[in-house]
């Protein structure tokens, strides 16, 4: 009960925490914008995601790695989680000065491979010192994550995007004009000091709190590395296909016949109005993956089947009906929210033309979650291959021929067949049963049911229908409705255990 409730008030505290921190991220996007332009906005997507890629090069996931094998450690008798700490930062450490020579030493070839041209040659070679304190600050949370305690991991990261985001704005309110080398110093620079910041406070929390060896680790460095591996090279395998993904996006579209400033600006467009747009609501799910990848390795350690079945349940159903709902709102107001943000009516086309498959993507943040927390990295590596494998060939074949729309027919093909892979994985191996209509259908139809009353109500009000006004006020009666209506229909509770208990009885 305990356990529970301190689960509960975790996810309440980093639900919270993420939404400050994505409603900061958009904002920060809307400003850079607005003030350097859409075609800004696309070099700063291309370059974060070559950082990306080089960050998870450089770690293998540190957060991942370390918060589910210090999670299993935790779960065995007379343990010693912090030697396994030790190991994630020593192979941390391996990783960035091997990742940080590579790119020293081609670094003049990345240049011109990436944007073209060297101007950039001084700006990339800064970036060994954010691989280093970032592969440093990952280990970190993954210790807090593992001990139950990720709102330190979660408050250190509110500081970390701080400290980055004071660093961007104030650099562009100070500057006459931005060179495209410049934009990228930018964010280098920006991402180096939240890193460091991060990492003096996580490392000052940790000496202060940190608990001591307990007993005899069941890990050598040599069986850590043999276990971080697979989850290393899932992530590795997602971040290069991710980045080749993104770089091809402008070219395709240049293939269509824009020119480079219009494909880096529909670029900048969809990653930084579009998609924050359709992931904003995702904080609840967001809060949760971490912890459900620490429970879920803990259940595994400990052996308890029946824990892990439970979960897996009331994960699905519950994210089935809260994503359904925000794929009901996006449908309804993504033309408003994309004028509203700065993107005109295109960004809001494509948010409601991507909203109907939101319930995929919400669903793989947490069938991922439970599944590397379930030990499965062979099955997320080789799926998460056969997903970019697609999504990449429609961007190729499509996006030449119809242009920007060609990316959201990527999105839909690639998460429809992988996410329904990924869930019959994780509910064969947690043994229940996916019921289509119980745990689709009729969150559907509540959600129809609930609109259509909810904009009865509001055309009374004689608001204008465009306003914002309109929008909260509407958003608020409908939420409202739809949760009442699966609290007194359905009885669903986060905590009622019979729900779980009875399905899984039943389908065995």
């Amino acid at each position: 009960m305990l356990i529970r409730r301190k689960i509960i008030r975790d996810t309440v505290m980093l639900t919270a925490i993420q939404l400050i921190l994505d409603s900061s991220a958009l904002l920060l996007n809307v400003f850079i914008t607005r003030r350097l332009g859409t075609s800004a906005v696309g070099i700063l997507s291309l370059t974060g995601t070559f950082l990306g890629l080089a960050g998870i090069i450089s770690n293998g996931n540190a957060f991942l790695c370390t918060s589910r094998l210090i999670s299993e450690e935790l779960g065995k008798p007379n343990s010693d989680p912090r030697r396994v700490l030790g190991y994630g930062l020593k192979l941390c450490l391996m990783l960035s000065t091997i990742t940080s020579i590579i790119i020293l030493v081609f670094s003049r070839r990345i240049c011109v491979r990436l944007f073209g041209n060297t101007a950039m040659l001084t700006e990339l070679r800064l970036m060994p010192a954010a691989l280093f304190t970032g592969a440093a600050a990952g280990c970190l949370k993954g210790w807090f994550n593992a001990h139950r305690r990720s709102v330190t991991a979660a408050v250190c990261d509110i500081i970390e995007f701080t400290v980055k985001a004071a660093v961007i704005i104030g650099i562009t309110l100070t500057s006459d004009s931005i060179s495209e080398s410049g934009v990228c110093g930018i964010l280098i620079t920006g991402i180096i000091a939240g890193n460091t910041v991060s990492l003096i406070c996580l490392s000052a929390v940790y000496f202060v709190t940190g608990s001591g060896s307990r007993g005899r680790c069941s890990l050598s460095f040599g069986r850590y590395v043999s276990f971080a591996v697979p989850i290393m090279a899932g992530s590795i395998l997602t971040s290069v296909l991710g980045s080749a993904n993104d770089a091809l996006i402008p070219v395709c579209l240049r293939q269509y016949g824009s020119s480079l400033e219009e494909s880096l600006s529909l670029f900048g467009i969809f990653e930084a109005i579009v998609i924050p747009t359709i992931f904003f609501p995702s904080v609840v799910l967001c809060s949760v993956s971490g912890i459900v990848v620490s429970e879920a390795a803990r259940a595994v350690g400990a052996g308890n089947r029946e824990r892990i079945r439970s979960f897996t349940y009331k994960l699905i159903r519950l994210t089935l009906i809260y994503s359904v709902f925000i794929s009901a709102a996006l449908i309804r107001f993504g033309g408003v929210l994309g004028d509203m943000l700065g993107g005109g009516r295109l960004a809001g086309d494509m948010i409601t033309f991507i909203a109907p498959v939101v319930p995929f993507i919400y669903m793989e943040i947490i069938l991922e979650s439970l599944i590397k927390g379930m030990g499965m990295q062979a099955f997320s590596s080789m799926n998460y291959l056969a997903e970019y494998v697609i999504r990449i060939s429609v961007v190729l074949i499509f996006v030449s021929h119809i242009g920007f729309y060609g990316i959201a027919l990527s999105y839909y093909a690639s998460n429809v067949i992988g996410n329904c892979s990924r869930l019959i994985k994780a509910t064969r191996t947690a043994g229940i049963r996916f019921r289509p209509i119980k745990m689709v259908g009729v969150p559907i139809m509540y959600a129809f049911m609930t609109m259509c009353a909810s904009e009865l109500i509001m055309r009374l009000t004689g608001l204008p229908e465009g306003s914002a006004a309109f929008m909260t006020g509407f958003l608020l009666l409908w939420c409202t409705g739809y949760a009442l209506i699966f609290t007194f229909f359905e009885k669903l509770s986060v905590t009622d255990k019979k729900i779980s208990t009875a399905f899984v009885k039943n389908s065995q």
